[in-house]
């Protein structure tokens, strides 16, 4: 078998599961450290055509961070191309197991079976908040309705306040977002890098997260860790 993942947190998944099967991944794949394998360009922009030079049983892909025109030129080229969709936490796990499965997998991984145990009664909060939670700056954009990221932070008793909004990723102006009143705002490292420094001072009052993006946006091996690590980044969230 052989792959090429345009999906970073699957391409992790891919690789510590099943070492040797990804020839391509994105520039943007950055787990497992040290992954040796062809970079074939952004997750919007891939080259498709180094792609299809890799002749690849399989291109992995997901139907929000990847565009269509891309997979149609795959396919148009005769490769297969494998779309996933996740919108939550239970079908991020039905979709990992789907992937490896046809990556030529015999069997779960543990760090799956240990992913959907963390998930299944994550520790409930002292109290349910609510939050803003930009995902981009200049413009402001934050998490709207129908997001997996939404949905994590909802089973850590976080409900974000824009998850009603009819877009995924609203344009939200900084003062509007302070005007919502949240309990918090959470900050992750990506896709845009909030820092410390970038970030918090544009909402002075009110309690800011920063977070960490991988355990927060990506479905793949930190989905194991994620209830922790986002508990205990959420709960040192100050004033």
């Amino acid at each position: 078998m052989r792959a090429v993942s345009l999906v970073p947190s699957l391409t992790e998944a891919v690789a510590v599961t099943l070492p040797g099967v990804l020839v391509g991944a994105t520039d943007w794949c950055t787990h497992p450290a040290g992954l040796d394998v062809v970079r074939v360009g952004g997750t919007k922009n891939p080259a498709t055509d180094r792609i299809a030079a890799l002749a690849p049983d399989l291109v992995i892909a997901n139907e929000e961070e990847n565009r269509e025109p891309d997979l149609a030129a795959l396919r148009d080229a005769g490769i297969e191309v494998l779309v996933t969709e996740v919108r939550d936490v239970p079908q991020a796990l039905r979709e990992l197991a789907r992937v490896l499965s046809a990556c030529g997998a015999r069997t779960r991984p543990r760090w799956l079976d240990e992913a959907e145990e963390a998930w299944s009664a994550p520790r409930p909060p002292d109290r349910r908040r609510t939050a803003v939670v930009p995902v981009w700056r200049r413009p402001w954009m934050v998490l709207g309705r129908d997001t997996f990221a939404g949905d994590v932070l909802a089973r850590l008793g976080v409900d974000h306040l824009y998850t009603a909004h009819r877009d995924r990723y609203p344009k939200v102006t900084a003062q509007e977002l302070r005007a919502a009143a949240p309990d918090l705002v959470v900050l992750p490292d990506e896709p845009y890098r909030f820092t410390a420094g970038d970030g918090p001072e544009a909402f002075p009052g009110l309690p800011c997260a920063l977070v960490s993006g991988r355990h927060l946006t990506w479905y793949g091996p930190s989905l194991a860790e994620a209830p922790r690590v986002l508990s205990g980044a959420l709960r040192a969230a100050r004033r």
